[in-house]
């Protein structure tokens, strides 16, 4: 848009030039002048200077930022007037998109784009789906520690990890939306970088050390877990706005631990970030646990370590149900195909069975009676017990039904005792049947049928080899590591599933049989069930879930402690470390913050007030806490249908924060 000139040369409108820098040409380039007027449009603005560059580019990204009020001019509709914008602001010419370098909690580096316009929430939320985490809400962006508070900390940095390129395949997601085959997002299974991509992404890391520990900062008191607050990222302010520049790096966690609707299938790689997250809190004791839960992690961690080795996230496990339909066609298939061949159809008609000598036991009440040697048969889902071999073609003497039972082993390698502990519910109560074997090879094949006669199934199913070759291979783990060391190579290092405390209290040849006791209780369970039942054991913990901040309560004359969890306040002396008080969410009014002093203050019923001012970190992230807490207890009343609310995020955690 040109003005009216004189024959001098002056303008006599009321246009003005604009300069404005394009990133394109870099920081050292003459900025673009253009000849505008207070009532232009934004989007007059930008297709003006466009037309000037004379670049064929793809502009569609692009945006202005205004440097000195470090704002966005996002909305094309408005005019230059409506913004403030007057002819010494200087506007960047820039990417909403930019890469940077995001850190996960398995400690995992990603390259990946992110909006730099939208608000922290939102550019979050962009991120995770991409990444195929479902509630993007509970997580959040930390900025990354800079090198002097490192140095405080006498934190070592770790060893350089891989950092995976997402932004090479990026951008067909965003375009395509998340579509999901098999759990898995349809961007990751295109190429094979996405889906070595995906791998880091779902599979935990393995081969961590003790020396890895140690080199991650460990808080000693309360009080040193309260920094970590001040580096979150304002939800309701944009990357840029915060001075996040391209290529920084940027941490991806968990902000708030209410983690709704954790599917197996659906969140390979949320659940996995979240076990990670929760495995190194334990590590590192920023969630304090006992001794013995100190074992049960252990044993967890070493079945993930183990299990994570040879598993492949790109080949899901198929549903139990489908496998059923798949196996009950394929045998309608067979019987169809044979039904013209007797001998055909007398194969079919064979059912694969067990049956021989095995020592039985069934407790009863005031009787000191033992195992017996009996004749036992397992055949189909049942199974069959005969004084002798003889008398096996009449009544037995007991006869169980095993579907639906409990199958619990009962196993010593050391001492040769190889026991299978059958609960099988009935009317009159739990029938409860020791089935004794005199070894190895006759134990995998009994506790492999029973555990699928309780899934229903029988010896002819095709898991069932497969199924004996695990527990042999359980077996065998257990004979070796009787005497586990740590310089085998091929052994998982013990003392990296505990943390340094128990390093130094227990010695290996301490800490490995009290963790491999452990993990006969959890031997058999999947990968993912694994991991979950670290989630579940992590949550059970006294202080789980609890975020601690240093402030100043008002009328107090010391600083004290702050614990914001998912359900109430807590106050918390910092000389001592006890609870002083507690105050539940249900029982909260209002709560507000006065920008000016800095000071959060919050109405409880019964008249009762309270008021403090944060010294370890903004009052910004506490009453984003708050509110993020509150935010969180909405979900559960629609299904988690409406869990991704910002409007209404940002009215519980936003508020008017003084610039």
């Amino acid at each position: 848009m040109a003005g009216i000139q004189t024959s001098s040369g002056e303008y006599i409108d009321s246009s003005w030039e604009l300069r404005v820098y394009v990133e394109e040409f870099g920081e050292e380039a003459d900025p673009v002048t253009l000849r505008v007027t207070g009532d232009t449009h934004i989007g007059g603005v930008m297709l003006q200077l466009v037309e000037k560059i004379g670049m064929s580019k793809d502009w569609s990204d692009h945006a202005l930022w205004w440097k000195q009020k470090r704002q966005w001019l996002l909305k094309t509709n408005w005019t230059l007037d409506k913004y403030g914008v007057l002819a010494d602001a200087l506007l960047h010419f820039m990417p909403q998109h930019k890469p940077v370098i995001l850190s996960l909690p398995n400690q995992c580096s990603l390259r990946i784009r992110v909006c730099f316009s939208s608000t922290t929430f939102s550019a979050c939320a962009e991120v995770c789906k991409a990444l195929g985490i479902r509630h993007p809400e509970e997580l959040s962006f930390l900025k990354a520690p800079d090198e002097q508070e490192k140095k405080k900390k006498k934190e070592k940095d770790p060893v350089t990890q891989e950092i995976f390129d997402f932004t090479s395949f990026q951008h067909s997601s965003a375009t395509t939306g998340q579509v999901f085959l098999g759990g898995i997002p349809s961007h990751f299974t295109a190429s094979p970088e996405g889906q070595q991509c995906y791998r880091a992404l779902s599979i935990s890391r393995t081969g961590l050390t003790p020396e890895d520990i140690q080199k991650r900062y460990k808080p000693t008191s309360i009080t040193n877990k309260t920094p970590v607050h001040g580096r979150w990222l304002n939800s309701s302010k944009s990357l840029m706005q915060q001075g996040v520049q391209e290529g920084d790096r940027l941490w991806l966690q968990f902000k708030y631990y209410t983690f709704h609707d954790l599917d197996p299938k659906m969140d390979a790689v949320r659940i996995n970030l979240l076990f990670e997250q929760a495995r190194w809190a334990v590590l590192l004791e920023e969630t304090e646990c006992t001794e013995e839960e100190m074992m049960t992690f252990g044993a967890l961690q070493y079945h993930v370590n183990k299990l994570s080795v040879v598993s492949d996230p790109m080949h899901m496990a198929q549903d139990p149900a489908l496998k059923d339909l798949d196996e009950a066609l394929s045998h309608l298939e067979v019987k169809l195909e044979a039904s013209t061949q007797s001998e055909a159809l007398e194969g079919i008609d064979i059912e694969p069975e067990l049956q021989e000598y095995l020592r039985v036991l069934r407790p009863r009440k005031m009787t000191l009676k033992g195992y017996k040697q009996n004749w036992v048969m397992l055949k189909g889902t049942n199974v069959s017990c005969y004084k002798s071999k003889e008398e096996s073609r009449g009544e037995p003497l007991i006869m169980l039904a095993l579907k639906g039972c409990e199958v619990t082993p009962e196993v010593n390698v050391a001492s040769q005792k190889f026991c299978i502990k059958l609960l099988v519910p009935s009317p009159e109560g739990m029938n409860e049947v020791y089935l004794r074997c005199e070894n190895e090879q006759q134990y995998s094949r009994w506790m492999a049928g029973c555990r699928l006669a309780a899934k229903g199934r029988t010896m002819s199913d095709s898991s069932y080899e497969g199924e004996v070759q695990s527990i042999l291979s359980f077996l065998n783990l257990q004979k070796s590591n009787q005497h586990t060391s740590a310089s085998d190579a091929d052994s998982i290092n013990m003392l990296a599933l505990v943390s340094p405390r128990y390093q130094k209290k227990l010695k290996l040849k301490q800490l490995s049989p009290r963790i491999l006791e452990a993990y006969q209780n959890i031997a058999q369970i999947s990968l993912v069930e694994a991991k979950m039942r670290f989630i579940y054991d992590w949550q059970s913990l006294p202080d789980f879930g609890v975020s601690y901040f240093l402030v100043r309560f008002k009328g107090a004359r010391r600083d004290e402690i702050l614990g914001i969890a998912s359900n109430r306040l807590i106050r918390i002396d910092l000389n001592v470390g006890d609870v002083v008080k507690t105050w539940m969410y249900s029982n909260m009014k209002q709560w507000n913050v006065n920008w000016d002093i800095r000071q959060v203050s919050i109405e409880f019923t019964e008249n009762i007030n309270v008021a403090f001012t944060c010294v370890s970190a903004p009052c910004k992230v506490v009453h984003e806490y708050i509110g993020g807490y509150i935010f969180m207890s909405t979900r559960a009343k629609d299904g988690g249908s409406k869990g991704l609310n910002e409007e209404l995020f940002h009215k519980l955690t936003g508020g008017h924060e003084a610039l």
